[in-house]
């Protein structure tokens, strides 16, 4: 079936166009100048302002992860009584408990790496980081059902005094419960 000659027309002209308006852009093939200006298109915070103010938005953002997962999963039913033995759903409550412990480990970790950004909350968040530290291996205990009393009573003390001393500087956490999805992944 032959093509009409005034597609191939319109066909070889856009062709041209393109050809021609590439080839005069070229230039001597300044590859590091579209390098460096692609660099310079990417947002970074240039100021100690702008650095300051996103440290304290990422670490509102994770503790607040942190404070979530905790409240929900650890301290409510711990509360409740569903970690002592023979209650109903206890083997299930334990699981999700260590899932939650091991991501508020994880997300007060990044959190305490966000507070180094910004000279107050670094202060406020110094005298933590040893109780931080020290949830490490208790994901571990919550799971195993192993002293789970204890280990929900630290998770709660040190999410308190993270969130207390986020307020002391002036970055109020506030609780966000994280979805599953979001607790399975770490």
């Amino acid at each position: 079936m032959p093509v009409p000659i005034r597609r191939l027309i319109v066909a070889l002209t856009v062709c041209c166009v393109l050809l021609g308006g590439a080839t005069a852009c070229g230039g001597d093939g300044g590859s590091a100048q579209d390098t460096a200006t692609a660099a310079q298109a990417t947002p970074t915070p240039t100021t100690s302002a702008e650095k300051q103010k996103f440290a304290k938005a990422r670490f509102v953002a994770n503790a607040g992860l942190a404070a979530g997962a905790t409240y929900q999963w650890i301290v409510k039913p711990w509360k409740a009584g569903t970690f002592k033995k023979g209650a109903d759903g206890r083997r299930v409550a334990l699981v999700k408990a260590g899932l939650a412990g091991a991501f508020a480990y994880n997300r007060l970790k990044a959190a305490g790496r966000n507070a180094q950004g910004d000279p107050a909350l670094s202060k406020a968040i110094a005298p933590l980081t040893a109780g931080i530290e020290a949830l490490k291996d208790l994901p571990a205990g919550l799971r195993d059902g192993d002293a789970a009393d204890a280990v929900a009573s630290t998770f709660d003390d040190v999410v308190n005094k993270v969130k207390e001393a986020g307020r002391s500087a002036g970055a109020e956490v506030t609780d966000r419960v994280p979805s599953t999805s979001e607790l399975s992944a770490g």
